[in-house]
């Protein structure tokens, strides 16, 4: 169980990650906050590629529900994605953030090979407008679709307390319940973010 001192802190970072940085003297020896105080103006938290993985023997749990509208003005919510029963990609990003742009074609790639096997992809935007998001999809032949999360971070925090995606970008994989089944924070190396969806679709009941 998380303290109450630790929450504070995923709270503080989950803002920073939707809005403009803020204040984060009480989070010392916080590798993510001490980016922000580093002063080299990257404007985004790096995550390392670490990965966590979540077992289907252990209390896997699912997000808070959430309701968040597209870029292209579309209704989605968490309980559309579960009602498909498919192993699901999310992947937090913004247009600004460098590691976002650099990993945005194998995202393209990774859907484009598994969209035929049960798998459904969503980006969640946590800085963006629509005019942006649908620029950014052009620009690097997205065909999926994303959620515009910046103003009110519903989508985030939906997650928070589970696998707080505190660093951008953050891809979660769910699996066919719409339960946690693993978390990359920062940007992925295409093979493993492969390797573990491969996991979640082997364990999909048919």
């Amino acid at each position: 169980m998380k303290t109450s001192a630790t929450l504070r802190r995923v709270a503080a970072l989950v803002a920073l990650a939707v809005t403009a940085p803020l204040s984060l003297t009480a989070c010392a020896n916080d590798p993510l906050a001490d980016q922000f105080r580093s002063g080299d103006n990257k404007n985004y938290i790096a995550g390392d590629g670490t990965v966590t993985e979540f077992q289907k023997a252990d209390a896997r749990r699912a997000s808070t529900e959430w309701t968040s509208v597209t870029e292209s003005g579309g209704i989605l919510s968490s309980a559309d994605l579960t009602a498909q029963g498919k192993v699901t990609v999310l992947n937090f990003w913004y247009a600004g953030c460098a590691p976002c742009r650099a990993e945005a074609k194998d995202l393209q790639s990774i859907y484009e090979e598994f969209e035929g096997q049960g798998v459904q992809m969503l980006g969640v935007n946590v800085r963006d407008t629509a005019p942006t998001i649908l620029a950014f999809a052009r620009n690097f032949g997205w065909t999926f679709p994303s959620v515009v999360d910046a103003q009110s971070g519903d989508v985030m925090l939906a997650y928070t307390g589970i696998v707080t995606p505190q660093a951008v970008p953050t891809t979660i994989v769910l699996d066919e319940q719409g339960r946690v089944s693993a978390r990359i924070l920062g940007r992925f190396e295409p093979g493993i973010l492969k390797a573990l969806i491969k996991t979640a679709l082997k364990e999909t009941v048919k």
